[in-house]
């Protein structure tokens, strides 16, 4: 009986034999098949499992091609047909969801109180809505340099030269001589080798951060840095650690932490950076620059310097903590700077090595894919460059400002000062608030706070002087920072100004907590 059976098979199983060989032999003959076969010889040797998963994939994908692509069938079970009127009735029953949230009425509240000034700022602008002439304290033109005729003059010639916009990005036929002039004018004023120059000052430090910063590497960073700076490091996917507020104790806790991790886990060394502000948009505390330098390089790290404030407003010509602090510029490996805050222009720039800003022109997202900034504006930060170089009493004058301000507000009732005695913008807060930098999720007392710091802005801008809230995004950045009002002193106004401007603050500040008792 098993002779027989072993007959009757022996034909099934020749032309079987025969069927499988005629096939390999086809498929050896198709270009590229042996690279399959090793390929598929030594994933089933080393998973088998994954041989099988691979060939139902396989058989799903072409049955996945062969399988009719028209979904309608209207014989099927589940197909319902709507008359026309029921699909009207549908439609018009039919109500959207909003694309964001309605404004509550403090919000509709904040947006109508902001002022709106016509003609040049400077620093004393007039408002549209009263037509009176107020004190700024408010912009960001720490040196006087918005409005300068001498610039202006300046400016308008570029115009004429090469008229307004740059019409391309850097890397194709954005760059004008004028921009690689900016650049060099840069790097000589900072004592830095090379610097590379962005069109917009928010997106310099995004996009300095992810083209150095991949994932995998180590970032160590202030746990109270701008938003700029949180979004350049949300981008780059690095691995980060964060520090308490200037606190360097806590940063060389985070540096030890950091090795210490990766001598547990037996890990290989991957590039690491600290990443910090010189002066800090949130409160004005300023960075101790020396001991940052010296923990930067016992642990081997690159440093990441944002000087967004700090430039063109301290050292004796406006060069920043470098000067400040008699520090060279090239132990600082990526000084990101502002262009628009330190010289009243636009942009932003990265100084360092040639190797450093060389690499950011075809990594650098927002210098690739943006256009360059008008020729105008590269020239008035050129001739604004110029200007601190050829007249350091302007920051003599500043600085003088600045102390006048924080002497009349330090003898003020209710409120703390923050931040750095040197720093061109000054935060105060109520004296009720946590003493810390961060608060907890907001709550109806840190919205009170808010209304009562809105009230005082108002109620100075009515008596002549304009300032502002310090303005964060809402649940969207890391933390969430007390509210404060924010005062950004000049060397535009004279002492006597400043004086006045300081004394309006105060007294709508008494006036306004005197309403609360």
């Amino acid at each position: 009986m098993s002779d027989t059976s072993s007959s009757t098979l022996e034909p099934l199983l020749t032309f079987l034999a025969y069927s499988f060989s005629k096939l390999e032999s086809t498929f050896y003959k198709v270009p590229g098949s042996a690279v399959v076969a090793r390929y598929v010889k030594s994933s089933h040797q080393n998973d088998p499992g994954r041989t099988v998963l691979e060939l139902i994939l396989v058989i799903f994908a072409i049955r996945t091609l062969l399988q009719s692509r028209t979904r309608e069938d209207k014989q099927a079970k589940n197909f319902i047909e709507f008359s026309e009127k029921e699909v009207d009735e549908l439609v018009d029953e039919w109500t959207p969801d909003a694309l964001v949230q309605p404004l509550s009425e403090w919000e509709q509240r904040d947006f109508s109180s902001v002022p709106i000034i016509t003609g040049p700022n400077g620093p004393k602008p007039t408002l549209q809505s009263t037509g009176k002439t107020v004190l700024n304290l408010a912009s960001f033109n720490f040196v006087g340099l918005a409005g300068s005729e001498h610039i202006k003059e300046k400016a308008i010639e570029t115009l004429r030269k090469y008229g307004l916009g740059s019409c391309g990005p850097p890397g194709f036929y954005g760059t004008i001589d004028v921009h690689l002039d900016l650049e060099r004018a840069i790097a000589k004023f900072l004592g830095a080798e090379s610097s590379i120059l962005y069109s917009q000052g928010f997106s310099t430090i995004s996009s300095v951060i992810p083209a150095f910063c991949k994932r995998g590497d180590i970032v160590v960073a202030d746990r109270s840095v701008n938003f700029a700076i949180q979004k350049g490091i949300q981008i780059s996917r690095s691995t980060v650690r964060w520090y308490d507020h200037n606190d360097l104790q806590s940063l060389e806790d985070a540096l030890i932490s950091v090795e210490k991790e990766r001598k547990n886990r037996k890990g290989p060394l991957t590039r690491r950076f600290i990443v910090t502000e010189g002066i800090f948009e949130r409160d004005g505390e300023m960075v101790d620059l020396p001991k940052l330098i010296e923990l930067k390089l016992k642990y081997k790290y690159r440093l990441i310097l944002d000087e967004s404030i700090s430039f063109g407003t301290v050292g004796r010509t406006g060069r920043g903590l470098t000067e400040l602090y008699n520090v060279p510029a090239s132990q600082i490996d990526m000084l990101v700077g502002s262009v628009s805050n330190g010289l009243c222009s636009s942009g932003g720039f990265c100084a360092g090595t040639s190797f450093v800003t060389e690499h950011q022109r075809i990594n650098g997202t927002s210098f690739v894919f943006s256009a360059s900034m008008p020729a105008l504006l590269a020239t008035s930060a050129s001739e604004a460059i110029s200007y601190l170089q050829n007249t350091p009493s302007v920051l003599v004058t500043l600085q003088e400002n600045i102390r006048v301000i924080r002497a009349v507000l330090e003898r003020t009732e209710g409120i703390t000062l923050l931040g750095h005695r040197a720093s061109p913008i000054i935060h105060f807060c109520l004296r009720s608030m946590p003493q810390t930098l961060t608060v907890t999720p907001p709550t109806p007392d840190h919205d009170a706070e808010e209304r009562t710091l809105q009230d005082i802005v108002d109620d100075a801008l009515e008596n002549g002087v304009f300032i502002t809230r310090g303005k964060h995004l809402r649940n969207q950045e890391m933390i969430d920072s007390r509210p404060t009002i924010r005062i950004a002193a000049t060397a535009a106004l004279s002492k006597k100004d400043v004086e006045k401007a300081a004394g309006i603050v105060k007294a709508s500040i008494v006036r306004v907590l005197g309403k609360r008792r």
